[in-house]
């Protein structure tokens, strides 16, 4: 293989003679946009060239052995639970990025009421906002869909055997996405700031406390002290709004792209 480069080949033009979807083609053209900057095909070739002269290959799955329709499995309902999750945390982002425009992360009363703004916020999505009760429903029904959707996914992937090799890398990063779900619901929780969400951030606070060793650090960095207060509404919207959807989003990513890469194991 060689790295010289092949500018006089016209893209373009191959690309409009083929019959592609939008995806394919959107997918094509990305592709294509970051081949010509990075030579991104050319130095995965070099990978793949020196990975097979080793004379390693991806372990073949059942169906790949078997010579089985692997379709068969795309169908079987529990292999839906990973796409539901994900089809969850987009409604998540959307109706949450909607909420953000009228909730306000303050722990202090309002003049001449001894609610608190951000409690008074949510009163008012409820009440008063155009379908802001419809808006916050979905938003708090997809959050408990969602968490129900990934931990009945992790049951499947655990009992079908889909943790193991080579796929141990993708387990690992499901539990860690599970456990991020679970903050992004305790942190959400925590937002509306009323005595629910003052225990709930009470309870936490000592959860945190009786960790060994660093307790009080970690007491101090997700809860701004010892005790719940405005530092600890802050905190929790922080990490809710501007942390984890990132940090979530990216590991989700990559937990797809592993899955499109290995494809979907059988049971084993």
């Amino acid at each position: 293989m060689s790295l010289e480069r092949t500018d006089e080949f016209d893209r373009g033009d191959w690309l409009q003679n083929k019959d592609l979807s939008r995806v394919e083609r959107t997918y094509l053209v990305t592709l294509m946009w970051l081949d010509k900057r990075f030579r991104l095909v050319d130095y995965l070739e070099l990978l793949e060239d020196a990975y097979y002269k080793t004379n390693l290959q991806m372990p073949k799955s059942h169906t790949e052995q078997y010579n089985l329709d692997n379709k068969f499995w795309y169908w079987y309902p529990l292999y839906s639970l990973g796409s539901l999750s994900i089809i969850s945390y987009v409604l998540l982002a959307i109706s949450g990025a909607l909420l953000g425009f009228y909730y306000s992360p303050s722990a202090t009363a309002a003049a001449g009421e001894e609610a608190t703004i951000a409690y008074n916020q949510i009163v008012f999505i409820q009440t008063d906002l155009n379908f802001g009760f419809m808006l916050r429903s979905i938003h708090r029904w997809a959050a408990q869909f969602m968490v129900a959707a990934v931990f009945l996914h992790m049951i499947r992937v655990y009992f079908t055997g889909a943790y193991k090799e080579p796929r141990e890398l993708n387990w690992i990063l499901g539990v860690v996405l599970i456990l991020l779900t679970l903050l992004f619901g305790y942190s959400g929780y925590v937002l509306p700031w009323n005595q629910l969400a003052f225990w709930a951030a009470q309870i936490g606070l000592e959860m945190a406390l009786s960790v060994p060793l660093i307790g009080e650090w970690a007491a101090q960095l997700l809860f701004g002290g010892f005790s719940p207060g405005a530092p600890t509404l802050m905190r929790m919207y922080i990490l809710h709004v501007f942390v984890l959807p990132f940090v979530v989003t990216s590991l989700i990513a990559i937990h797809v792209g592993i899955v499109w890469m290995q494809g979907i194991a059988e049971p084993h």
